[in-house]
This record gives C-alpha cells, structure tokens and sequence, in this order.
C-alpha cells in the first residue's frame, strides 16, 4: 500500500488503517449532548546528532504517534488519549469521555473558521540527506572553525529535525490538518586566552529541509557568527555599579 505523506487525512487512514466513517460515527454518538471536542491525531519523527569535540555522542532517531480524544460539557472536561492508533482504543476513549454527560443536552460549539494559507512544504526533512552526509556535514563544520582561531577549546554542533502530521475531526466529520517539518543547527564554541575562557553560541533553523545547511555560506555564517559572540565574552568587562 502508498501511503500519501501530503494529506493528513488520508495519511491516518492508511497508515493506522483506519476507516473515515467509522470515526465520524465514533465521534458524533461520544459528543452528543456535549458543548465542545474534537479527536486529534499526531504522528512524528525525528532525529538528532550531536558533534561534541570531533567525537559524535549522540545519534538518534525516534517515532511517534498517538490520539487524543476530549469532550466539553459546561466546566467540566473529559480526556483520554493513547498511543495505540485504533478503531479500539478510541472507542475505549470515547466512553471515558462520555462518563461526563449529565443528562442535559448541550449545544455543540461552530467550528473554527478555516484557512487555505500554507507557510511550508510538507516535504519530511529527514529523508533528504543520508546519514554520513549529515554526519560529514557537522565535522567540516568543527574543522572549519578550528582551523580559523587558534584560540578553540571546544566546538559542539547539533543538527535536529522532526516531521509531525496533525489531523483534527470534529463531530460532524469537520477535518483540519496540518505536515510541519522542522529543523535546526546550533553551533556552540569556547575560546581560551590567558587562563579564561568564554562561549559563543549561533544557530538557525526553521520549517523547510537540510539543504540550506548544506550550504557553505549558511552554515559559515552561524559558525562565524558563534566565534564572533565567543571572542566578545572573552574582553567583557565586568559592568560597573
């Protein structure tokens, strides 16, 4: 089966397997009666590297998923949630939530008012760049500053990224979702000159893939940037009284 990575709705169908109408009919029976809820998905992933001093101390990568289910009824709100993506478990949500109702029937809250506008891609960053790439990439980094001030006692350079679909259903089978990549590079370093030493810390990130840290002028400006900010800690003064 193709799972489709640029549809949130159809990206929880086929990856959890579940069935559209099954959950709107779900939802409706456990928000009858109730003013407010929704059913919200999540799924992630995302990694790390950590470069400190040459030696990389972390590689990591993890997954995850789940569903929250919540219900409104005056003052009163029901939860549940789990990371068991199934028709099941939401059912087994949807009770506890429902143990709210009083018997008075509620008046279901409009829904949010929609947007067409999209900020970024849905492109999953992870899947850009291979891991020795990556790995390479926060090396040249270390050397590249290193090699332009004798002064270096410590470089430490992390490159993050993660991957999240969101998908919300409101009673009446109402969806909105939302891909949202992530990523971000920091670059810490600390100089030493006559016994004293000081840190510098720079780094960029936001909603796109990798490619602009592969680029030398992006990256360089970071790691300068750091050097910079480390070299002015190291002639501070004290600011007087």
């Amino acid at each position: 089966m193709t799972i489709n990575l640029t549809n949130p709705e159809t990206f929880f169908n086929d990856h959890a397997g579940l069935d559209k109408k099954a959950l709107e009919t779900l939802l409706n029976d456990t928000l009858l009666g109730l003013d407010d809820g929704e059913l919200f998905f999540q799924y992630g992933l995302s990694e790390a590297l950590v470069l400190e001093n040459g030696t990389l101390k972390t590689a990591a990568f993890d997954t995850t998923q789940g569903f929250g289910l919540r219900g409104v009824l005056g003052e009163v709100t029901g939860y549940a949630h789990s990371n068991d993506l199934s028709l099941q478990a939401i059912k087994r949500a949807g009770k506890t939530v429902a143990s709210i109702k009083t018997g008075k029937g509620g008046t279901l809250a409009g829904a949010p008012r929609k947007t067409n506008q999209q900020f970024y891609a849905p492109d999953n960053p992870l899947e850009g760049f291979g891991f020795e790439k990556k790995v390479a990439l926060i090396q040249e980094i270390e050397t590249y500053i290193r090699a332009k001030d004798a002064r270096v006692r410590k470089v430490d350079v992390s490159l993050v990224g993660n991957w999240n679909v969101i998908q919300i259903m409101r009673s009446g089978g109402e969806t909105a979702g939302d891909i949202r990549p992530l990523v971000r590079l920091n670059i810490s370093v600390v100089l030493e000159k006559n016994g004293r030493m000081e840190s510098g810390v720079s780094g960029a990130g936001g909603r796109h893939g990798y490619d602009q840290f592969f680029e030398k002028s992006k990256w360089q400006k970071q790691a300068d940037e750091a050097l910079r900010i480390a070299g002015v800690n190291l002639t501070s003064i004290p600011a007087p009284a």
